[in-house]
């Protein structure tokens, strides 16, 4: 497998551009995905917090805000790897809340 025709295709467009001043960033940015992004980002740094400190099962509920917020941001994006990871890690939480309530 080789990467090259892809380098090449990346820079005939830079070069097309015509600019010293070239972002590759391609997520897009200020949109309700960022938003929801980041809020998300900052969930799972909390819930891995919790986690660590074992404030159960408080963490799994804000994990799960977490999970289904990137859920939404892969559909948005439709990116696929997004939303497998996501759809599988809201049902685990899921499966883990209810763990909790009918053995806790």
């Amino acid at each position: 497998m080789t990467i090259e025709p892809i380098r090449e295709k990346l820079d005939e467009k830079i070069k097309q551009l015509n600019s010293s001043r070239v972002y590759k960033k391609i997520t897009p940015k200020g949109d309700l995905s960022w938003y929801i992004k980041w809020t998300g980002s900052v969930f799972l740094i909390v819930a891995m917090m919790m986690t660590s400190v074992n404030i159960f099962p408080l963490n799994l509920y804000v994990a799960l805000v977490c999970m289904i917020g990137w859920l939404i941001v892969g559909i948005l994006w439709h990116d696929r790897a997004l939303i497998v990871l996501n759809a599988v890690s809201v049902a685990i939480y899921g499966l883990g809340i209810m763990n909790s309530w009918f053995n806790g």
